[in-house]
């Protein structure tokens, strides 16, 4: 059940005059921020069903956020006292022997041709505005993985861990906004979002670090307010009470993550930072730049987002699942990224955030150099690609070689953990952090992998 259930929707970014009623605070003992959640809540108010949702909060579908207090404004400042990183996701699989390691006149090569960039390194014809962007970016050919199964593959590379049905693992997003949301205290909105599809969970770090789900718009689902302010304060004094008590009798950790929920969401709601979800208040030009699609939008919104602070953004593009007509989809989707992707690396460089921001580039593995008989490409995590830069990341470099028709790594492969391990030494986060599963086992961030040294030499 939705909030809209329970009576409450708020309109966000917009929020109306009434939420500042100052009768309606905490002074006067009315939980306002309950007031404002958006996210699932209880009907009904009996204890069974308490309960129940309650058992319920790993499914949230807006999680809880770790919030703080004030807008920044001031990208400079901003940019000198944090970091950020953008996950560009490829679902399906990209096949980077078509993109970023070609393989000119070997029988696994496709329809297309490589050409110069500005680094020292040649990419896909179909990306000439990404080959004038490939100074700030290095590509790393020598990944070498172990999941070839879509599922397997997304939680994998994710996480830095293989699936494992006793614990679950945090992902990029999780581990990067936990570790960096103490730099920037003033962020109100999440430090998680998630643009255009689901992100992988926050595993054992609890629902305060949950991807923030949104489409390419920028709209939230179920946060409209439509009750009358007297009824919401009967409601939400009640919902206050059931929460304290299931707290005080501590029932474990459920009802305090689901009271985490409710009481940080009237900062967001209110917020002036939320005004970085508009992506359509950007000159048309500007959302021109980057595609007026959904990929292109969520990209553009994603550099709004790390302007205002906050520490990781994922933009999800779908459709890379190639299995037949591989060369005539990508005559479509290599042109979108390359306007969107280019577009976020040279917007970022330009306000003097790439110097503080990773953009990564990837899916869950690559496609097969042996083209099949649907004119396609099957799943290969055995030598494949992925593009990275920002902040301490050196660009315009091939990290890596495959061999000549691309079935296989020729140099050290890398893997999963070891990617995991480089974006959080760009991000000066310490490899040595260790976190502790709700069982006790301690478990080292980015499972324990090795930065890859040559992106930083």
């Amino acid at each position: 059940m939705l909030i809209a259930d329970f009576g409450l929707r708020i309109e966000s970014g917009n929020p109306q005059s009434e939420i500042r009623n100052p009768k309606l605070n905490r002074r006067n003992n009315f939980p306002l921020e309950l007031a404002m959640s958006c996210c699932t809540v209880p009907h009904g108010m009996s204890r069974r069903h308490f309960m129940r949702h309650l058992a319920g909060a790993s499914a949230f579908a807006l999680p809880a956020f770790a919030l703080t207090r004030t807008l920044r404004a001031n990208a400079e400042s901003l940019s000198r006292s944090h970091k950020s990183a953008i996950l560009l996701w490829l679902g399906g699989g990209p096949p980077s022997i078509d993109m970023w390691d070609m393989k000119p006149g070997a029988p696994t090569a496709g329809e297309f041709k490589p050409i110069a960039t500005t680094g020292d390194v040649q990419i896909c014809e179909l990306m000439p505005q990404m080959a004038q962007q490939m100074k700030h970016l290095s590509v790393v050919r020598s990944m070498s993985t172990r999941e070839a199964d879509h599922d397997r593959g997304r939680y994998y590379m994710h996480t830095g861990f293989v699936p494992n049905p006793s614990v679950e693992h945090p992902g990029y997003g999780s581990v990067i906004a936990r570790e960096m949301e103490s730099k920037v205290p003033e962020l109100e909105i999440p430090p998680f979002v998630s643009i255009g599809g689901a992100s992988e969970g926050p595993g054992f770090l609890g629902m305060a670090y949950a991807p923030f789900q949104v489409n390419a718009n920028g709209q939230i689902r179920d946060v409209e307010m439509n009750v009358a302010w007297q009824r919401m304060y009967d409601r939400m004094k009640l919902l206050a009470a059931l929460e304290t008590r299931f707290i005080d009798e501590r029932r474990g950790l459920a009802a305090e993550e689901h009271a985490k929920v409710l009481g940080k969401t009237q900062d967001l709601l209110t917020s002036e930072q939320m005004t970085a979800f508009k992506v359509r208040s950007e000159p048309q030009e500007m959302i021109e730049k980057y595609g007026d699609n959904n990929f292109g939008r969520g990209c553009l919104m994603a550099r709004r987002l790390v302007e205002v602070g906050v520490p990781f953004v994922e933009v999800n593009s779908g459709g890379w699942d190639l299995h037949q007509g591989c060369f005539t989809s990508l005559q479509t989707k290599l042109p979108e990224l390359d306007k969107a992707f280019s577009a976020l690396v040279e917007d970022l460089a330009l306000r003097g955030l790439l110097e503080s921001t990773v953009v990564l580039c990837m899916g869950e593995f690559g496609r097969t150099p042996r083209i099949n008989g649907n004119a396609g490409r099957d799943h290969f995590a055995r030598a494949w690609s992925v593009v990275l830069g920002g902040a301490a990341i050196q660009g315009g470099r091939a990290i890596g070689t495959t061999n000549s028709d691309g079935t296989s790594v020729e140099t050290d492969p890398y893997s999963s953990e070891d990617l995991m391990a480089t974006v959080c030494h760009a991000l000066g986060i310490s490899l040595q952090t260790t976190y502790q599963t709700k069982s006790g086992r301690p478990m080292k961030i980015a499972g324990g992998g090795r930065v890859i040294q040559e992106l930083f030499a």
